[in-house]
């Protein structure tokens, strides 16, 4: 018998509690692609597994199951990461770990049960019921990426990022990188399933994928004049940070390193920037303090995340300093992270004694106005992010194209195996889908320039001390992703709809 038709006898024996625990298993699967695994075949296998099952059932509610059962093994495997936080505080709040887990998974796993419902319920089985499913999960993605504030971290595209194919991002961005992913595991699931041969040509796709991002041109090297960037990586254990006896080490640690000689013979930096509230005193209140890095620093500018007070109204922000230590500029954090940084429904929770993990506030910090550009002068337009907006694609498009982007980040909350490079991994995709470089100042790691890409130039590793100085990479003229966003996914999504359409009418006549 042959192996495909092996395979369909041996699903058409399994009961649906089994076939529930398959699809588990196969989600997990799918979960090995992200960052720090890297395992994109063995991903893609995974989701051939969910979509292969899914052709297999007769009904939208048993669809529906399969979904979210897939959903669930995938998300516990490529966000377990979100259990770090409650073990910073382990008395506190370590028992709420194994709830995290299990709520955000199976939570976030219910926008693939709707995309499998819906396959199940509009396609009939075969290759349109794949097709659907692809389309119909990439929908479900992008729904997950903005519905409740949007959460687009460990989209099913973002496997492809630490390969050759990354540079695709600049055409067809993270969702469309998703729906490539989507298309090919129907593909393979029809293949093992169905046996149509059709789907063989998969592996031509794929490597026709590859030759096109091959030779896409490299990044333009920084010009032997670019400005020199200092970054400052004190690593800061996120459960010894805020100790009264340790702050004025790690303080000094963090001088020391701003004041370091510099490592690009002749050329001293031009700005030095701290991650994310690396300042251990409130921004209004560190006069003291900017003093001490201004002279660490010299006569350069320095960037500083810092938290600080208006009234009683807590900010999560950047500040630039001047050469004297004065705040020239401040920008806001604008899209917080719901349940660290603020509580929704924050004044209720707050009096059943409920706070966000990071927040300095009984109610959390409060947003900033939204998305900016900062004017550096000889250094040009900077781009700002704080920690979490580095996940979000679009926030770029909102304002003046900039020459490069700065992300400050405290990745300590997340542990020092997989939520730190999924971090990562995302920079270098923003830096990828516009065409512009990304410098990046992170407490504990990974701190680094990334081209205009993608591509991780030159970093200090996750978990030790340093300082970086980076000459500063030009940008690419705006990408296709950077002038139409999202439009050529959803213009797919529209033409696979339309042509099951036609072809369901057609076998009707």
């Amino acid at each position: 018998m042959p192996l495909t038709d092996q395979a369909s006898v041996w699903l058409a024996a399994r009961s649906f509690r089994q076939r529930l625990i398959l699809s588990f298993v196969a989600g997990a699967f799918a979960g090995f692609g992200q960052a720090p695994f890297g395992l994109p075949l063995v991903a893609v296998l995974g989701l051939a597994g969910l979509a292969g099952l899914l052709m297999q059932v007769d009904t939208a509610r048993r669809g529906f199951w399969l979904g979210l059962w897939g959903g669930a093994g995938y998300f516990a495997v490529s966000l377990h990461w979100i259990v770090e936080p409650f073990f910073v505080d382990p008395v506190r709040h370590g028992w709420m770990a194994p709830f995290a887990i299990a709520l955000l998974s199976f939570g976030l796993a219910l926008f693939w049960a709707a995309a499998a419902g819906l396959t199940a319920r509009l396609a009939k089985p075969g290759w349109p019921r794949a097709l659907a499913w692809a389309a119909l999960m990439t929908v479900a993605e992008l729904a997950r990426a903005s519905i409740l504030t949007g959460f687009p971290w460990a989209h099913p595209g973002h496997i492809w990022i630490d390969t050759l194919l990354l540079p695709l991002a600049a055409f067809v961005g993270p969702h469309g990188l998703t729906l490539y992913t989507a298309f090919m595991a129907a593909a393979l699931a029809v293949l093992v399933i169905r046996r149509s041969w059709v789907a063989l040509g998969l592996p031509s796709v794929h490597v026709a994928m590859i030759g096109i991002a091959l030779v896409m041109p490299p990044a333009p090297a920084p010009a032997p004049d670019a400005a020199v960037i200092r970054l400052v990586q004190p690593n800061a254990a996120q459960h010894l940070k805020w100790q009264p006896e340790m702050i004025p080490i790690f303080f000094e640690r963090a001088i020391n390193l701003t004041a370091a000689p510099p490592q690009i013979e002749g050329r001293p930096p031009e700005m030095v920037i701290w991650p994310e509230t690396s300042l251990a005193a409130l921004l209004n209140q560190s006069e003291d303090w900017r003093a001490v890095i201004s002279d660490a620093a010299g006569p350069v500018p320095v960037i500083l995340g810092a938290q600080r007070l208006e009234g009683i109204t807590a900010r999560n922000s950047l500040a630039l300093l001047d050469g004297t230590g004065a705040i020239s500029a401040i920008y806001d954090k604008h899209h917080l992270v719901p349940f660290g940084e603020y509580m929704p429904l924050g004044d209720l929770m707050a009096q059943a004694g409920i706070r966000g993990l990071a927040a300095v506030a009984q109610t959390g910090y409060r947003p900033g106005e939204g998305p900016t550009v900062l004017d550096l002068g000889d250094l040009g337009q900077a781009f700002l992010m704080i920690c979490y907006e580095a996940i979000f694609p679009n926030y770029i498009r909102e304002v003046e194209r900039p020459d490069w982007m700065i992300h400050i980040t405290n990745d300590a909350w997340f542990g020092q195996f997989s939520g730190p490079y999924q971090h990562l991994a995302l920079a270098r995709l923003r830096a990828a889908e516009q065409g512009i470089p990304v410098i990046r100042a992170a407490n504990t790691g990974v701190s680094g320039v990334i081209d205009a890409r993608g591509q991780l130039v030159s970093h200090l590793s996750l978990g030790v001390a340093g300082t970086l100085d980076v000459a500063l990479p030009p940008p690419l003229p705006p990408t296709v992703y950077a002038r139409s966003g999202d439009l050529p996914v959803y213009l797919v999504i529209l033409a696979t709809f339309f042509g099951l359409v036609l072809t369901h009418r057609r076998n009707r006549h």
